[in-house]
């Protein structure tokens, strides 16, 4: 890829925009690299991008020409305390479409209040590593199809791990699973990230809902953690999740930080 701009300020270098490969380009000033702009495609199709730039000039050069060269939607994340970075995708244009606030939960059932979270007579929760493959996607499927037909996928935390085409389970050894009969009815998925483990996906079937499911699940796997010697895990929750917000909340988890998704469309 070789596509250029140029621009420059009176008495100033220019700062010369190169589309360096299909994702990314790069603002050369003074023939140094001053900033950098990627693209990534998300499971569900949509065009996330970045910029990490020396100053605001090279920032708003690279944004120029990545929104020039690229198809409309398109998202980006910031950390919401990271006010200059949001200033300067405002002036690209970008809006708020959703916050995202990051908990952090003890894992210790006598600070959780879950040690006596059991699950249904007729569930069974299967730990870490233990769920079938096979039962474990069919899950996945049944789970995504109705988050799809409600809020839809783009409602859901991040996702960030690039994916074969229909393949959403990449590691079922990261899965907690509560069965019923011969299905699984619920999952949450762990990423087992050094020191603060995060809780990726916490979700039951529609059909299983209000049985205390979710709650024994993610029982089990603080409880896990905390037999391991881990204090404290990571989840992210939409803030319109009111229901995801209350367990959480319930078990002690503390707001730690909080996430905007810009939208430029």
């Amino acid at each position: 890829m070789n596509s250029m701009h140029s621009t420059s300020g009176l008495g100033k270098p220019a700062v010369v925009i190169k589309r360096v490969a299909e994702t990314q380009w790069h603002a050369v000033e003074d023939d140094r690299v001053v900033g950098r702009g990627d693209t990534s495609r998300r499971p569900d199709g949509r065009i996330f991008v970045s910029i990490d730039a020396w100053h605001g000039a090279a920032f708003d050069r690279l944004a120029e020409a990545m929104l020039a060269d690229l198809p409309k939607p398109l998202y980006t994340l910031v950390d919401e305390v990271d006010l200059e970075l949001t200033s300067h995708w405002a002036r690209a244009g970008f809006t708020t479409r959703r916050r995202e606030w990051e908990y952090l939960v003890p894992t210790d059932p006598r600070v959780t209040g879950l040690g006596a979270a059991l699950p249904p007579p007729d569930v069974t929760i299967m730990a870490l590593g233990a769920a079938e493959e096979g039962p474990l996607r069919a899950l996945d499927r049944v789970i995504r199809d109705e988050v799809e037909a409600t809020v839809g996928w783009q409602e859901m935390p991040a996702e960030v791990l690039p994916r074969p085409a229909d393949v959403t389970v990449l590691d079922p050894s990261k899965y907690a699973v509560a069965a019923r009969s011969d299905e699984y009815v619920g999952l949450v998925r762990l990423a087992p990230v050094p020191r603060q483990p995060r809780i990726g996906l916490l979700a039951v079937r529609s059909d299983q809902h209000r049985r205390g499911i979710a709650r024994a699940l993610l029982a089990h796997v603080l409880g896990s953690l905390h037999s391991g010697g881990i204090e404290t895990a990571s989840a992210e929750v939409n803030e319109s999740n009111a229901a995801a917000m209350a367990l959480f909340e319930g078990a002690g988890a503390r707001r730690a930080n909080s996430n905007l998704e810009l939208v430029l469309r």
